[in-house]
């Protein structure tokens, strides 16, 4: 057997605790350190932040959705738990890492399993210069701001940016505008998973922005470089009917 030594962490939500108290009585569980697999109950934010908790541990994770949202999630039960643990079949994800510079000369490095975003602070929109590897590629976009999204990311926030949505192997990320008032036509690019992303704030004093890495948030930031974290691996458990792959594919053909 694969996952010998299982540990639980839950939510605070009540069906997520009630649900890890369930799973304690029901096998032996150990601690995170010593364990071979984390099973994690909760929704896809209690997902995000214990792949985010424990990624130094380079477990793999096991998600059951006791919470509101569960792209990430496998169904719940407590029943045949090894057994399914055994069956599951693993995904494993590169994240993004968000390099920013504040306008008062602090960098913060953070890493992004779903997107990096940048945002505008105030009521007046923003203005970002967009470069990729190097090359400018938009001078000059008036927006509420962006977002460079990983492709286990663009069924999230970028969708809802009207954002594509990439399939898991396609080794492309997304740079999606959000609400683009020039060039108004501009809807986005696909870019390969080796590039590099720098979007500069033009006239930061008077339009300030915000980068956020999944919830890691840098306010004020003068200029921010995304790229792929190739050295990071993030192992994720799905059930073989399940896997996120299919959920990716199937969100595609969602009413």
């Amino acid at each position: 057997m694969r996952y010998r030594r299982i540990a639980a962490v839950a939510s605070t939500a009540a069906d997520a605790q009630s649900a890890l108290a369930e799973l304690a009585e029901r096998y032996p569980l150990t601690e995170p350190a010593d364990a071979d697999v984390i099973v994690a109950l909760g929704g896809d934010g209690f997902m995000l932040e214990t792949q985010h908790r424990l990624l130094r541990q380079g477990k793999p994770i096991y998600g059951m959705s006791r919470g509101t949202v569960g792209f990430l999630m496998n169904e719940f039960s407590l029943d045949d738990l090894p057994a399914r643990l055994e069956q599951a079949h693993s995904t494993v994800l590169h994240p993004l890492r968000m390099r920013a510079r504040t306008i008062h000369g602090e960098t913060h490095e953070a890493l992004a399993i779903n997107e990096v975003s940048m945002l505008r602070e105030t009521r007046q929109a923003a203005k970002v210069r967009i470069s990729v590897d190097g090359v400018v590629r938009v001078e000059e976009l008036i927006c509420d701001g962006a977002i460079v999204a990983t492709p286990a990311g663009s069924t999230a926030y970028n969708l809802s940016a009207h954002g594509p949505i990439i399939p898991l192997g396609a080794n492309i990320l997304a740079l999606t505008p959000i609400s683009a008032f020039r060039p108004r036509r501009w809807r986005g690019a696909l870019l390969l998973h080796e590039a590099t992303v720098r979007l500069e704030v033009i006239e930061h004093d008077k339009r300030p922005v915000s980068a956020v890495a999944d919830y890691t948030e840098v306010r004020d930031v003068a200029w921010v470089e995304v790229a792929v974290d190739h050295a990071t691996a993030i192992n994720i458990l799905f059930d073989p009917e399940h896997s996120l792959t299919e959920r990716i594919l199937a969100e595609q053909f969602t009413p």
